[in-house]
């Protein structure tokens, strides 16, 4: 299956090859917020560019002082579609990606974790479904998704989803993705609500449903990271306590008003 996937990623990234690209505007800005990435930086922009080889672009490196410095590894690439925001305050996961956010120029914008776990191939096939829809979520768990990486963080994601599901609504599948493309101007109606972990994900597609936007999901094998050490917690113990920390949002929301 994951075969497939990346095989119709790869088709969709060939069906573009010879369009004419308007860089009038800018079509789409992709986000990676960064801590520590020095050894992902440079591939996962490269596969940014390629990806999106026939589409107006800019791609936001949004780094909290890693450091390994992220940042200057990107700075020092001088590529011309690439910005380099690096924040000295006021850090955190949620705060970049809103820094960013403000910052980008195009008609549509896309975060996602730079580690290289989640494939920036997919965008083209993303950035397609906004004829119909006003958010699209690279999926884990909708058709064709698949979440690769050890058992124990798999165990806990699904356990999550699932009783997101339960307490608020079936609307979306991976509630916690991450990994997210939205119109611009939708960012300017929903704010993303600062957290410590991916709550905040759950909160602005739970939002955004009840507000009558559209959503989407689009599956994809989630990978774990290609280098570098991981931001979450990997024991049982660590889990656990994130886990609270998801839960404990997932029921506030169930009864605040939005």
């Amino acid at each position: 299956m994951e075969k497939e996937i990346e095989k119709t990623i790869e088709k969709e990234i060939v069906k573009d090859i010879g369009k004419e690209v308007d860089h009038s505007e800018i079509e789409v800005s992709v986000i990676f917020p960064t801590y520590n990435e020095a050894e992902n930086i440079i591939p996962l922009i490269q596969r940014t560019q390629q990806a999106l080889v026939n589409h107006s672009k800019e791609i936001i490196i949004v780094d909290d002082n890693s450091p390994d410095l992220t940042w200057k590894i990107a700075e020092d690439l001088n590529s011309f579609d690439v910005k380099v925001i690096r924040r000295l305050e006021d850090r955190g996961l949620v705060k970049s990606i809103s820094n960013a956010i403000k910052e980008a120029k195009g008609k549509y914008v896309v975060w996602m974790d730079a580690d290289q776990s989640m494939p920036p191939e997919l965008i083209p096939r993303m950035l397609q479904k906004f004829n119909n829809y006003d958010i699209v979520v690279g999926s884990r768990y909708a058709k064709g998704g698949k979440d690769k990486r050890p058992l124990l963080r798999v165990v806990s994601s699904r356990f999550i989803n699932v009783f997101t599901n339960i307490i608020l609504n079936f609307n979306v599948l991976d509630y916690d993705s991450g990994f997210i493309a939205a119109k611009k101007d939708l960012l300017e109606n929903i704010t993303l609500s600062d957290s410590a972990y991916g709550e905040y994900c759950i909160e602005f597609l739970y939002a955004a449903g009840k507000k009558g936007y559209k959503i989407k999901e689009v599956g994809y094998p989630f990978v774990d990271r290609r280098a570098g050490q991981s931001k979450t917690a990997d024991t049982l113990s660590g889990l656990f306590k994130y886990g609270m920390l998801y839960l404990k949002r997932i029921i506030e929301l169930r009864f605040k008003k939005i």
